[in-house]
């Protein structure tokens, strides 16, 4: 019977626990407990005033740029290459065919015809005046793009000291055009190679860093924007958005968007002289907001119909325009939100 009596209890208690209760055993002369109502705790905090930059980080490559190709012309057979990282600047003798220099010339008009004789006029004739000039050979004439005996005169002195064989002409395979001073990137051709063709490619002389991005992302940045570099070797520094391509590229079978390329310029050379070549972080900031009012981004409330709301501790909302998001905090605006409001986040 005792045993009965045992069994019972604790299947009184079982019952209690399974019902949500608390079973408590009472005493003699003693009043029974009564549960606690459980009020849950709020975590709580208040709108304040911030500074907010939204940032976003991009890789990329630091390097020279973009090659520009050095085509050949004229016959013969390429006989000596420079190497790659040689300086090129006005009046380098960049590579020999059939044992004749190749030299550099600055401007904007391809070699396509001889200049041998007096009365040949055009935009080649001025670039060749210009160039001799610069070489220390000028000249002068009342019209600057028409070839005199001057201009063959300086042409066939600075040739002589060149060492070109039969100085006083000027044959498309004796120069090449470039728009200013570059280095030697990459070699196409090698000794052996037919004049005519692929020789070599140029870069710029400074360094850069070029960042693919898609074009939606490009759109939110702009020429002269300033933003942070990281090196390698976890170093920072200081950089300038210089160019934004016009030129949308993919890669055949990718998944990945078009991209452009932005060209950036370190503001600091002395922090990437030491390198050629190197993957890099870039930081961009692509809006910034000062003294505005923020809240944590978990103090948001998504309404149905659409927008946002933040909420006090009594469980009442008040709509909310949302600005910048950065670093977990968004700016927030709106009637009734002011510096100081007791808003409810999550934890």
């Amino acid at each position: 019977m005792a045993r009965r009596s045992s069994l019972l209890a604790g299947v009184a208690v079982v019952a209690a626990l399974a019902a949500g209760g608390w079973a408590v055993a009472e005493r003699p002369g003693r009043a029974p407990a009564v549960a606690a109502d459980v009020t849950p705790s709020l975590t709580t905090t208040s709108v304040k005033r911030a500074d907010l930059a939204d940032e976003r980080l991009f890789s990329g490559t630091l390097g020279f740029g973009a090659d520009r190709k050095v085509q050949g012309t004229g016959a013969g057979v390429v006989t000596r290459l420079p190497a790659v990282g040689t300086p090129v600047t006005r009046g380098t003798r960049l590579y020999r065919v059939d044992d004749q220099p190749v030299v550099v010339f600055y401007g904007d008009t391809p070699p396509f015809r001889a200049i041998d004789r007096p009365g040949l006029v055009g935009s080649d004739v001025l670039q060749l005046r210009r160039n001799l000039a610069a070489l220390g050979f000028p000249t002068w004439s009342v019209h600057a793009d028409a070839a005199d005996q001057s201009l063959l005169a300086a042409l066939r002195s600075w040739q002589a000291k060149l060492g070109v064989a039969a100085p006083g002409t000027l044959k498309p395979g004796q120069i090449v055009v470039v728009g200013g001073p570059g280095r030697v990137s990459a070699l196409d051709a090698d000794p052996g190679s037919p004049a005519a063709g692929p020789i070599l490619r140029l870069s710029s002389t400074s360094r850069v860093v070029t960042v693919p991005m898609s074009a939606v992302d490009a759109g939110t940045v702009t020429r002269g924007a300033r933003v942070t570099i990281t090196l390698p070797d976890a170093r920072e520094t200081p950089g300038t958005v210089t160019a934004i391509s016009r030129t949308i590229t993919q890669t055949p079978d990718s998944d990945e968007p078009p991209k452009v390329t932005v060209t950036i310029t370190p503001g600091t050379t002395k922090d990437v002289a030491s390198l050629d070549a190197a993957p890099v972080q870039v930081r961009f900031t692509t809006a910034a907001r000062r003294n505005v009012l923020t809240v944590p981004v978990g103090a948001l409330v998504a309404l149905r119909e659409g927008g946002y709301a933040v909420q006090r501790p009594d469980g009442s909302l008040i709509a909310a325009a949302t600005g910048v998001f950065a670093g977990g905090l968004v700016e927030v605006s709106g009637p009734g939100i002011a510096e100081g409001l007791t808003v409810v986040t999550s934890p």
